[in-house]
């Protein structure tokens, strides 16, 4: 087992924060990739290599949208390159990064094909230009417009070869709660990511539609791997605790009423918390631990999301 945590992608901090965290003992860091409030995630993480040896390294998490699959598999192979392996492509379907846009998560369909594009470019493969259905025409026409002599007959990309030899394929996991997304990354994930919270009987219930899922595909569920987002706060005083995680435990506890309706086992005390975070989510306040959303947290619905406690009831 491997245990990770999150952190900005701070241009300066971050050398000094891999520093501490691999000195710490940490396995691994995600960074947050959400462009218009923090910093590039892929600079930060190339500059956290350089100043490790062990410590791998994330993204938590990008999204199909306001990159190419192309330019996110070059940019997580690049990253993985400078690291020598150590780099894992986390990846949803979007929040922050598109509210700041004007937008709401990725559809679906456009997930999965991503996915199965973003798979392809990462282990050396190629994509076929009429797959590309993402890049409208009216932004850009087809190459054989410009009437070249040559021009390449699919999407490939090229220089990743010998990096990919030599360090291996970034993994990519997938951010996920509902049935279909746990479905689709079970299908095109190296590792599921489970944002269900704590609760041992939503894990189970995650693990056992990702295996299910994986196994209608034709696909061998034994070789799929599983993580799991959980908010932790390690104090003694228990009040403490439960304020520590208060920001961070709203936007993974979203997602699984972020549609409307909750996924996963809950009772109905925790169904009704969620949906008023949902009512009361200020996009504004997003990880804040004293915005709208986090005051309608009981501790209740918090000891079962979180991990909270003294050190003995948090420790693995």
């Amino acid at each position: 087992m491997e245990i990770w945590t999150n952190c900005m992608p701070a241009p300066r901090g971050i050398l000094h924060e891999a520093r501490a965290l691999e000195e710490s003992g940490w396995d691994g860091v995600n960074v947050v990739d959400s462009q218009n409030l923090a910093a590039d995630s892929f600079v930060a993480l190339a500059m956290a290599a350089t100043v490790t040896r062990h410590l791998k390294l994330g993204t938590g998490v990008s999204n199909p949208v306001t990159r190419t699959a192309a330019v996110l598999a070059s940019a997580a192979a690049t990253v993985n390159s400078v690291s020598r392996g150590r780099m894992t492509l986390g990846i949803g379907r979007g929040d922050s990064a598109l509210a700041h846009l004007g937008r709401a998560p990725a559809r679906l369909g456009q997930f999965e094909r991503y996915l199965t594009h973003l798979q392809a470019y990462l282990s050396g493969g190629e994509v076929a230009f009429e797959e590309l259905v993402d890049i409208p025409a009216a932004s850009a026409p087809p190459v054989e417009t410009l009437a070249l002599a040559e021009t390449p007959a699919a999407s490939r990309i090229r220089w990743m070869a010998g990096a990919a030899a030599r360090d291996g394929k970034a993994l990519v996991e997938v951010a996920a709660t509902g049935p279909k997304v746990i479905a689709i990354a079970a299908r095109r994930a190296d590792r599921v990511m489970f944002a269900l919270g704590a609760s041992p009987e939503r894990l189970a219930w995650g693990i056992a539609t990702a295996r299910a899922a994986r196994e209608a595909a034709g696909l061998d569920p034994e070789d799929l791997r599983f993580g799991a987002y959980v908010s932790c706060g390690c104090h003694p005083d228990m009040e403490t605790a439960q304020d520590m995680v208060c920001g961070n435990l709203t936007v993974f506890a979203r997602f699984a009423v972020m549609h409307g309706r909750a996924s996963g086992p809950l009772s109905e005390e925790s169904r009704a918390v969620m949906e008023a975070m949902r009512r009361a989510y200020d996009m504004h306040r997003h990880t804040e631990g004293d915005s709208a959303q986090a005051a309608v947290l009981t501790p209740e619905f918090i000891r079962e999301y979180a991990a909270v406690g003294p050190p003995e009831q948090v420790s693995v």
